[in-house]
């Protein structure tokens, strides 16, 4: 996509539903744990670094539909006497694929689960065969971080047929809740659009110019974040003008080659939101080449890597909102409670931190 676009004018214990048991089952950091009034939530720098960074539900957004084995049509299992694959989506060139790939690992070998593990290469077609491999690996239990929602049904109806069931994380499968898979695990993609839009109002005091770094076409993730964002702005600030849409692909480079030709088209820009950390690093770079000093453009941004994070801290960065790709946990706290045949929520939405200048540099560790 090298052309600019218009914008369109969203019994049991019920294991992993209820917040405060989930923060107490895996010692998540109470700041992100719903508490009365009446409790005492440490922050995140006094619970120390890594319970710091863990993702933690958000039980409002994650709603109370569940899936328990019996319900899955699965007799319940030990996890432990279970292999689990693993299918990553992506090339792990990214901090983000880095880091969900390798809590994923960390987690299986803390709970002793073979794990066997399989990279697409960001070729949705070698994921699909991916992921049969993975079972004709005898791989018994499957965690995908899918490249797209669609396209699935083969993979769908060869767990079925194999009683294997499916855990999601990060982007979701197009199917049915408790019979194509167990449960989704993630970010509200929406929601990061409409903090990124709160942040990009705060940093141009409601009004400007400024342009989309969209992320991969035809990606949920993308849709979603450009819909919560031009949501957000036409409620909040219908003085900021959106001039220019233009996908990077997720990409540093692509990031960097499309604010090259948005510096040629909209010198004046007064505001870049980029979809992901590695096309807001990018954008760095190209407005550095034009001779652009740190705060002329505010840049916006979503994931929560350090090298973004240490951008605010330089000028260059006005704000990040995180999606925090730390899985491991979850996941298996989700597959384990199935296979114990325990209630699980279908839809697990994480709740996502937020880094500005005003807790950069305090908050630099959580990031990754």
């Amino acid at each position: 996509m090298n052309e600019q676009h218009p914008i369109p004018p969203r019994g049991p214990r019920r294991a992993l539903l209820t917040t405060a048991a989930v923060c107490a089952a895996l010692t998540l950091a109470a700041t992100g744990c719903a508490r009365g009034e009446d409790d005492t939530a440490p922050s995140a720098a006094d619970e120390g670094g890594g319970e710091g960074q863990a993702q933690v539900l958000d039980e409002a957004a994650s709603g109370d539909e569940t899936c328990s084995a019996a319900d899955h049509g699965i007799e319940a299992f030990d996890l432990t006497d279970k292999t689990v694959g693993f299918s990553q989506s992506e090339a792990e060139s990214n901090p983000f694929r880095i880091t969900e790939t390798q809590s994923i690992k960390d987690e299986a070998e803390e709970r002793g689960v073979d794990l066997i593990t399989s990279n697409a290469q960001s070729d949705f077609a070698q994921q699909i065969s991916d992921v049969q491999d993975l079972m004709s690996q005898d791989a018994e239990v499957l965690i995908i971080a899918p490249l797209n929602s669609d396209g699935w049904k083969p993979v769908l109806d060869a767990a079925e047929s194999a009683s294997v069931p499916i855990i999601t994380i990060d982007r979701p499968i197009n199917g049915t809740a408790c019979a194509d898979f167990v449960t989704f695990i993630g970010s509200d993609f929406v929601e990061q659009g409409r903090r990124a839009a709160d942040q990009m109002i705060d940093t141009l005091g409601g009004e400007g110019e400024v342009a989309i770094l969209l992320g991969a076409p035809g990606n949920n993730v993308t849709t979603d974040r450009t819909d919560g964002f031009v949501e957000r702005l036409e409620a909040e600030a219908p003085d900021i003008e959106i001039v220019f849409e233009q996908s990077g692909d997720f990409t540093r480079e692509g990031g960097q080659s499309v604010t090259e030709q948005l510096i040629q088209t909209e010198p004046d820009i007064d505001g870049i939101y980029a979809q992901n950390d590695e096309m807001g690093i990018g954008a760095v770079t190209a407005l550095n080449g034009a001779g652009k000093a740190p705060g002329d453009v505010a840049i916006v941004t979503v994931d929560g890597t350090e090298a973004a994070v240490e951008h605010i801290v330089d000028g260059w960065i006005s704000a990040v909102i995180e999606s925090n790709p730390r899985f491991g946990p979850l996941a298996f706290e989700a597959a384990e409670a199935f296979g114990a045949g325990e209630e699980v929520g279908t839809n697990l939405i994480i709740t996502d931190r937020e880094y500005n200048a005003a807790n950069a540099e305090e908050e630099l560790g959580n990031a990754y």
